[in-house]
């Protein structure tokens, strides 16, 4: 379940193949709507049951704080109901594996946050991560290190507002992409066959900010 922007989406997978997706890519929030609905569809048209199930993958984070709530909180449901094991997904990494570098470079995934600010991490074109998850306020000299030595994919719900302070050649962004539940399979399934498993009761979100109401 991937549920940290406005995609509300949902997935099946089998030995890290993606066997059905059905997912709302909308610009507004639809999860509180749609998660559970799209949950019992997935399986029906797919002719499964929920007790045939091996164990649940969810979305981390960052991202939403409301959206990324909605989602651990089914997850955990399904989990403590169906007793299985839970597995957390870094947001921003199956953001990057729509990315297919041609070439040695840099994917740089980049959510919205407030004002000027995104949310952010580094990879090379082998997916392994080049800089931690941060807040990042961007600047036209943002990520230059990166951008000066090689091409740099930006994708993500930030990359609109970094595309118009950076004129670098080094730089392609993507747009209109947002984290699915697509790429979060072979994620999962890794992290399956490792039991690398998440506490059900005391899991949260990685929120990497406090929630600020207004």
């Amino acid at each position: 379940m991937e549920t940290a922007t406005t995609n509300c989406s949902v997935s099946i997978g089998n030995k890290g193949k993606l066997l059905a997706l059905k997912e709302d890519y909308s610009s507004s929030y639809s999860h509180a709507e749609r998660l559970h609905l799209f949950i019992d569809e997935i399986l029906k048209e797919n002719g499964l049951k929920p007790q045939e199930l091996s164990a649940v993958a969810v979305s981390k984070g960052p991202g939403s704080y409301t959206g990324l709530r909605i989602g651990v909180s089914a997850a955990k449901g399904l989990c403590f109901a169906l007793d299985l094991p839970l597995i957390a997904v870094p947001t921003l990494k199956t953001l990057a594996l729509q990315v297919k570098q041609e070439k040695e470079g840099f994917i740089i995934p980049l959510l919205d946050a407030r004002r000027m600010e995104v949310y952010t991490t580094g990879f090379n074109s082998d997916y392994r991560r080049v800089f931690d998850t941060r807040a990042e306020i961007l600047t036209e000299n943002s990520f230059s290190e990166y951008l000066e030595n090689a091409a740099v994919s930006f994708i993500g719900s930030g990359v609109e507002k970094f595309r118009n302070i950076c004129k670098h050649e080094n730089a392609t962004f993507i747009e209109g992409k947002l984290p699915s539940a697509a790429q979060m399979v072979a994620l999962a399934e890794e992290k399956f066959q490792k039991k690398k498993f998440v506490d059900v009761a005391y899991f949260e979100p990685y929120y990497l900010k406090d929630f600020v109401a207004s």
